[in-house]
């Protein structure tokens, strides 16, 4: 029988990151991270592509994460919010450096691993299942300083250990994990997304995929142990989701956009089908890329692929053969034309529900997996009434309408979808520009680009919209 609901088990909830939000950088014995170093304003882009090296912090520069929100000392509150709006699962990360703060620690830090178990333990107070993201756009310094990060093979061994540590002993807290955020990030900021800096003369191309390798065995090996410890672990993936389409019908154009898709399904197509892709190969060949590979890489790859794919999805991306349309960009971190037929944010980001719904069945036709939207929303400057109250009609349009898209791939198309967390469920700081003005959240929290305010937090109207969608199992949209 024909149905046009969301499934009963559906997991509605709101995401995070560490990184973002926790702030708390030195408390709890926590070591130094990647994000810790990377500034906001104009060095912040040069940083975290690996061009401009910030190995330390300095007085010249302001440094957003390390109070974020306060989420560290404020986390009791602020789930206790998400419980009012009924949350059943809440997308988090561990900050690596909390849990061994060098990276390379023989043993864990039981400050951080408690903060995780408190955090974990508020969670199920409220009946909300934890989404957990191993590793968020987040290395400890240490690393990057001794064995140049993801660069080395013997990132493994640490990442495992840190792993094999959180899957221990949250076995009977967290049943979701996702092992690497957006892994395709590295390619477009190496920095951020695997601590990689660069001299004069790299081969850069080839530095990002080794790194990308040792990402996806540290992956691999990951699901394999985190399926001996408890077999009911779901373990998934998670890329910078979004279809690419072509400029024009012109078959150049047409080209264009599938290799510039091919880009970031390359991540998804090992971790979920367990093995390089013959496109990539090729790639490789053509590009001088040589990477080293041990014996039995290629049978840890196959035997342990992901149990469900994950994705962020923002806006759809628009792309030309002709190079000289193509320098007409807009957009953040991946280049995109403007699209004429859709209307944008206020930081370039074309708005396009059917683009994910479109992407929804582009996933799951080309996996056959369960998929989980863990990011997507709208960031605004939001305006503050005399009472402290937000309207923001605009973000709830946004979400209906992409809410809509989503439940007609599950009816229409038959696209089987986990859930839906919505970004910055609470107002964090931008992972792209270290702004707080860039806000997406259901929750205000007071605070400036310069780390003034309160931080105090306030519900938005978009808060007890978003409480009746989940009431309503996604009926109730207006």
């Amino acid at each position: 029988m024909y149905s046009n609901k969301f499934p009963e088990n559906f997991l509605w909830g709101g995401a995070t990151a560490a990184n973002q939000c926790e702030g708390g950088y030195k408390d709890g014995n926590k070591g130094l991270s990647t994000v810790d170093v990377i500034p906001s304003g104009e060095d912040r882009f040069p940083v975290m592509k690996g061009n401009l090296k910030m190995m330390t912090c300095d007085e010249e520069h302001y440094y957003p994460s390390h109070e974020a929100i306060d989420f560290y000392h404020r986390y009791k509150d602020d789930i206790k919010l998400f419980g009012e709006m009924g949350f059943k699962t809440f997308r988090l990360s561990i900050s690596w450096a909390r849990i061994f703060p060098n990276g390379d620690d023989e043993v864990a830090n039981e400050e951080g691993l408690m903060f995780y178990e408190s955090l974990f333990d508020e969670c199920l107070k409220y009946g909300i299942e934890p989404l957990v993201t191993i590793t968020h756009f987040d290395v400890p310094m240490h690393l990057v300083e001794t064995i140049g990060s993801w660069r080395s093979r013997k990132m493994v061994e640490h990442y495992e250990r840190l792993c094999t540590t959180l899957f221990n002993r949250y076995k009977d807290k967290v049943k979701y994990w996702l092992t690497f955020n957006e892994i395709d990030m590295l390619l477009h900021l190496p920095f951020i997304g695997a601590g990689l800096t660069f001299d004069e003369g790299e081969n850069e191309e080839e530095i990002k995929y080794q790194a990308a390798h040792h990402q996806l065995i540290a992956s691999a090996k990951a699901t394999e142990t985190a399926r001996e410890i408890n077999p009911n672990f779901r373990i998934g993936c998670m890329l910078a989701g979004a279809s690419t389409y072509a400029n024009t019908c012109a078959p150049e154009d047409v080209w264009k956009s599938i290799t510039r898709d091919r880009e970031n399904y390359f991540f998804i197509d090992v971790q979920s089908r367990g093995e390089y892709p013959n496109y990539a190969k090729k790639m490789f060949e053509r590009n001088n890329i040589n990477l080293n590979m041990e014996d039995k890489d290629e049978e840890i790859l196959r035997n342990n692929t992901v149990d469900f794919i994950s994705f962020s999805y923002y806006a759809s991306r628009l792309t030309s053969a002709d190079p000289n349309v193509n320098t007409k960009t807009s957009g953040n971190v991946f280049p995109t034309l403007r699209n004429p037929y859709l209307k944008a944010s206020e930081w370039g980001w074309q708005i396009d529900p059917l683009g994910l719904r479109i992407t929804l069945n582009a996933l799951y036709d080309r996996y056959q997996k369960p998929l989980f939207i863990v990011e997507n929303g709208l960031g605004a400057v939001d305006i503050l009434d005399k009472d402290g109250y937000v309207e923001d009609d605009y973000r709830i349009e946004y979400l209906r309408e992409h809410i809509k898209a989503m439940k007609v791939a599950i009816n229409e198309d038959g696209v089987e979808l986990m859930g839906y967390t919505p970004w910055g469920c609470i107002d964090l700081v931008s992972a792209s520009t270290g702004e707080m003005k860039k806000r997406y959240g259901f929750i205000y929290v007071d605070k400036d680009n310069e780390g003034k305010g309160t931080l105090a937090r306030s519900k938005k109207k978009s808060f007890y919209w978003y409480k009746k969608v989940i009431a309503s199992n996604g009926e109730e949209l207006d």
